[in-house]
């Protein structure tokens, strides 16, 4: 019986992709679907590179509905994963799914962490602050942003003369490495 991961992503999904790639093959895991809040996100195209299916809602589905929870039961989804997904994470789907819903952030929590901290604005906030270090966060997802427990943390050095882009490429480098490799540990875990 293999184990079924949902992916969670809001943009480009470059994260998504790589665990994607891992599980490709594998004779135990299966992404059985794609979420998304954004119908021109990025994450869309490469799901359907991968024959993956899809599902975009909308906040109302999201917030007000059992429809994403039921889907995901109907699936018999074992692990939810957000990939760049922007939405807090309602109570009734953290219930559903206690310690079975990861996240990860491009910093190192508790810094840099909370509503409206992601992507471009976690980068140049930890540039900003003068840090010499940036890092990733891989942790569980509670009801607040960023707050759940930490699985994985990875940190890479700020270089003086580092730019938006030269950070951004050092964490994503982190991300792409880690982030499969904790899913699939996490997922050997599960009972099914």
């Amino acid at each position: 019986m293999k184990k079924r991961i949902a992916i969670f992503a809001s943009g480009s999904g470059s994260n998504a992709q790589k665990i994607m790639e891992l599980f490709k093959h594998s004779p135990e895991v299966e992404i059985a679907l794609v979420l998304t809040n954004n119908p021109d996100a990025y994450v869309l195209q490469r799901a359907d590179n991968f024959e993956i299916p899809s599902h975009i809602f909308d906040r109302k589905e999201f917030y007000q509905t059992e429809s994403i929870i039921n889907l995901l039961k109907n699936l018999d989804i074992d692990l939810i994963v957000l990939a760049g997904f922007l939405w807090l994470i309602p109570q009734n789907l953290i219930a559903e799914y206690p310690g079975r819903i990861i996240n990860i952030h491009p910093a190192i929590l508790p810094k840099f962490g909370g509503k409206g901290m992601y992507g471009d604005h976690v980068h140049k906030a930890v540039l900003a602050a003068g840090e010499t270090e940036g890092g990733i966060t891989i942790h569980y997802v509670n009801e607040n942003y960023d707050e759940g427990e930490y699985i994985y943390q990875a940190k890479y050095k700020i270089d003086k003369d580092d730019n938006l882009e030269m950070v951004k490429f050092k964490g994503q480098q982190l991300e792409h490495q880690h982030y499969p490799r904790i899913v699939e540990s996490i997922l050997k875990k599960i009972k099914k």
